[in-house]
């Protein structure tokens, strides 16, 4: 089972950006398509002042900066070019946990916007919803079902997908970890409210304990089809483990993630992010490498130009 998905984070907000333009992002592309990935998913089309067009909702709710070069075209010609279907991330406030109507707001206007420019592409695949969940807050949990339906509203033959995490070992500093037992009564609570607008759950691998991920897979499993949503996996090519944000992912941990979400039954594997910590073109020499021991261990020989 291999890694068929992938997040492009181009307004990144925990790692460094990369300054491609056109010919670098189309050669990821290529080399993606190379080893398999047939989605693309946009993790937000804008995150606070900046944006992936220049788009007019924004700018006349608040104040952006100017947007040179519209990626959001970029990357749906390239999907297209590639045989790969985009899934479309919409726009993160910054502040969405603590203002959740108006981050509703303004995503309802400028989801509109998206799609009378791009949702008619032949790559426009889907919405996701950018807002990554983790407890059962009502107000977050309400916030991500209202955003799911209003995709449903714009696009009723689209799914929708989210990537919550677990509030597990490594939640983010600040947050309680809970035991598997709240997980589950939590997440089945939140998996009927998303019923019928989410389509498509795909958890974050890495805010457990390694040893703890075949349970919490097999769980994840359990939760979403009772509740008729497919589950994915978003299996982490970046180390949560190192006193710095973020390397690339040890091969040996990335290999038996991998292997415990085959084994758990995942549908799908997508990853937080080729392009950054699995590209031959990454800033990162480790990612190098990386690359080099994933296609060994598939098999893989990809042209990298």
């Amino acid at each position: 089972m291999r890694i068929t998905g992938t997040f492009l984070d181009e307004i990144t907000h925990d790692i460094p950006a990369q300054n491609w333009g056109p010919r670098e992002w189309a050669a990821d592309f290529d080399v993606m398509r190379q080893v398999g990935i047939d989605t693309v998913i946009l993790i937000r089309a804008g995150y606070r002042e900046r944006a992936v067009f220049n788009s007019w909702t924004l700018r006349e709710m608040r104040r952006m900066l100017p947007v040179r070069e519209n990626l959001a075209q970029l990357f749906l010609d390239l999907a297209e070019q590639n045989g790969m279907r985009l899934i479309w991330g919409i726009y993160d406030p910054g502040d969405w946990m603590s203002h959740t109507r108006a981050a509703l707001d303004i995503n309802r206007r400028f989801m509109r916007e998206v799609q009378e420019q791009f949702g008619g592409h032949p790559a426009f695949g889907g919405w996701y919803i950018t807002f990554e969940l983790s407890r059962a807050d009502a107000q977050q949990v309400q916030l991500v079902e209202e955003a799911a339906r209003w995709a449903k509203e714009l696009s009723p033959a689209l799914p929708t997908l989210i990537s919550p995490y677990i509030a597990g070992v490594k939640a983010p500093p600040g947050e309680a970890a809970i035991s598997q037992a709240q997980h589950e009564a939590e997440w089945r609570a939140i998996f009927r409210q998303l019923a019928g607008c989410v389509d498509i759950v795909a958890f974050q691998d890495g805010h457990v304990d390694y040893l703890e991920l075949p349970e919490y897979l097999r769980m994840n499993i359990a939760l979403a089809r009772e509740a008729g949503i497919a589950c994915w996996s978003n299996v982490e090519s970046f180390d949560r483990d190192m006193p710095i944000k973020f390397p690339p992912a040890d091969w040996r941990k990335l290999e038996y993630k991998i292997d415990a979400a085959r084994e758990a039954g995942i549908e799908k594997l997508i990853t937080f992010e080729f392009s950054h910590f699995l590209s031959p073109h990454s800033i990162y020499p480790a990612a190098h490498r990386l690359f080099e021991r994933y296609c060994e261990r598939f098999g893989l020989r990809p042209t990298v130009r």
